[in-house]
């Protein structure tokens, strides 16, 4: 989870569950979330098929190299680190939220 900027993520496939102010939502292609600036949220894929996503982010200030940066990680095979995730956010001026009932 993380605080950040004006997001409106869309699935592309499958579904997706976001959490925006501890308030689980499911959406699906051609639904759509919004997420207000400063506002806690994060997504899983909790079902047992493939998802994909797009998230419109603005102001624009995460640019290709942050994305470069977390696909690396997300793409390396087996679960992604999160140490190194939390570190590609710092560097991007992003802030790692913990879920509730999750110790830091």
């Amino acid at each position: 989870m993380a605080v950040g900027e004006y997001t409106h993520p869309t699935p592309l496939e499958g579904v997706l569950t976001f959490t925006v102010a501890g308030n689980p939502i499911d959406i699906g292609p051609g639904e759509t979330c919004f997420v207000p600036r400063g506002v806690v949220h994060g997504f899983n894929n909790l079902a047992q098929t493939e998802a994909k996503g797009l998230a419109v982010i603005t102001p624009a200030l995460l640019g290709p190299e942050f994305f470069r940066d977390a696909a690396a990680i997300v793409n390396a095979g087996g679960p992604p680190d999160v140490e190194k995730l939390k570190a590609v956010m710092a560097k991007h001026g992003l802030v790692p939220a913990t879920p509730p009932g999750i110790p830091r």
